[in-house]
């Protein structure tokens, strides 16, 4: 008898562990925000021209994990503004304190990036994928910005690793394949 109460009471506390335990996680999960969708005017202009991320659409004052660094918060608003040369001041003391956090060094690369200074973005992008080899964002980018200097296949490289990250359609994958599309598309 002792012993069916014990598993009746093992089972009691197993099953009141896995209740609060999604209640906690149903506390804490919030949606994410979406990119918009770029219209086809976009999709048509020149390489010069090109949104260089869709998938950026998690930047601005809103997103609840940029509130725990002003330095990180205040780079993420710079770059919402078009701000490069500010999201670089930012991000980059916020990367002072943070030097392990692939996010910031994948919007540091962003930042250069949008400067066309290819070199010091190259450097953040690498960065970023040293500290996580599986950083989405930072594949997508990097790709787009060897497209931008003509090196299709380093693009395409990059287009691989997104397929075997992104075990399900992700908007990184999407939107570097649609820009290997357009660099392969004749102009006409």
């Amino acid at each position: 008898m002792t012993r069916a109460v014990a598993h009746i009471a093992s089972l009691g506390v197993f099953l009141g562990a896995c209740a609060f335990s999604v209640g906690i996680a149903a506390v804490w999960t919030t949606p994410t925000p979406t990119a918009p969708a770029p219209d086809s005017a976009v999709a048509e202009r020149a390489t010069e021209a090109w949104p260089i991320c869709t998938s950026m659409g998690s930047l601005g004052e809103n997103a609840d994990w940029a509130q725990l660094d002003p330095d990180f918060a205040a780079g993420l608003k710079a770059l919402a503004r078009s701000d490069w040369n500010g999201a670089i001041s930012a991000l980059a003391a916020a990367a002072l304190r943070d030097a392990r956090n692939a996010d910031i060094q994948n919007y540091l690369g962003y930042a250069y990036h949008r400067l066309r200074r290819f070199d010091a973005a190259f450097t953040h992008y690498r960065r970023a994928l040293t500290l996580n080899p599986r950083q989405r964002s930072a594949h997508e980018h990097l790709g787009e910005a060897y497209l931008m200097l003509g090196n299709l296949a380093e693009a395409e490289e990059h287009l691989a690793a997104l397929e075997r990250i992104c075990l399900v359609p992700c908007k990184q994958h999407d939107s570097l394949r649609r820009a290997v599309e357009r660099y392969r598309r004749p102009e006409g």
